[in-house]
């Protein structure tokens, strides 16, 4: 580790990363206004009493901002503990298990792979209702299989390594053996790809709130921005670029913490 070197696409995520965690903790103590209609002209432009202006419902921008932080992170968390909790089991699984019923777990795990996140999301919508909690569980189930293709891999080099053989001699079972050695050597593998999943996870949010499908009609939402703005973009374009560009930053922050993480947990990158 201490040839190692912190990457550029490291610290600029991080930095990203910090600013939407930051924007979400401020808005527990201090937000400019409440989350309400306010006795204002609609539609302001950025001004010293709104620093991002107001909306159509005469709403301070910057409260939806850093308060749309919040469920910003709230998805991205439960859809990725959902995803890392049933596809981290199922990926070591796959690698410990004989060669048919692994590649068996595989094939239904790419069966899944073929719904992508946002499809998967409408279809739970259609059926269940629209919502931020059936968003999070739909997202979090459509990246099981990215969770379980990764973990699979990893574990596939870990089960074929000597000291894994020398406890299979010994006696030890296959639960042992998964958590004392197969877990702690995908470790790496698991957080990359939950940094990776949570842009996901954010990107498709804010996509089904857009649609009207993800958080609901007041609550505050940076996809539900978006979906309140497009009626008046004609005349107040930054309802839309202000949400869009805060979404955008968060799905990047996480992309490249995720991109530098791997390169900074990879040991072919040691010394360079």
């Amino acid at each position: 580790m201490g040839g190692r070197r912190l990457n550029a696409p490291l610290l600029i995520g991080g930095a990203l990363v910090l600013l939407v965690v930051a924007m979400a903790l401020i808005s527990y103590v201090w937000t400019p206004y409440e989350f309400k209609y306010l006795p204002v002209p609609k539609e302001q432009t950025p001004n010293a009493e709104h620093w991002l202006g107001t909306d159509r419902s005469a709403r301070d921008v910057l409260t939806q901002i850093l308060l749309g932080a919040r469920t910003t992170l709230l998805v991205g968390l439960v859809a990725v503990a959902v995803a890392a909790v049933i596809g981290v089991p199922i990926g070591i699984l796959a690698a410990m298990s004989p060669g048919w019923f692994g590649q068996l777990v595989m094939r239904g795990n790419d069966i899944l792979l073929a719904f992508p996140a946002l499809l998967l999301a409408i279809m739970f919508s259609a059926i269940y209702g629209g919502g931020t909690v059936v968003a999070m569980i739909a997202i979090g189930i459509a990246t099981i299989p990215a969770f379980a293709r990764v973990v699979r891999s990893g574990a596939l080099q870990v089960v074929n390594t000597e000291y894994v053989a020398a406890a299979r001699i010994a006696g030890r079972g296959p639960l042992p053996i998964a958590w004392q050695h197969v877990l702690p050597n995908v470790v790496g593998l698991v957080i990359v790809q939950a940094s990776v999943s949570f842009a996901i996870a954010i990107l498709a949010e804010a996509a089904l709130s857009y649609l009207g499908l993800g958080t609901p009609t007041g609550e505050p939402s940076w996809g539900r921005m978006l979906l309140e703005s497009q009626n008046v973009l004609h005349r107040s374009p930054h309802l839309a670029v202000i949400p869009g560009a805060a979404i955008a930053l968060a799905v990047l922050g996480f992309n490249l913490f995720g991109d530098g993480l791997r390169d900074y947990l990879d040991p072919k990158l040691e010394g360079r």
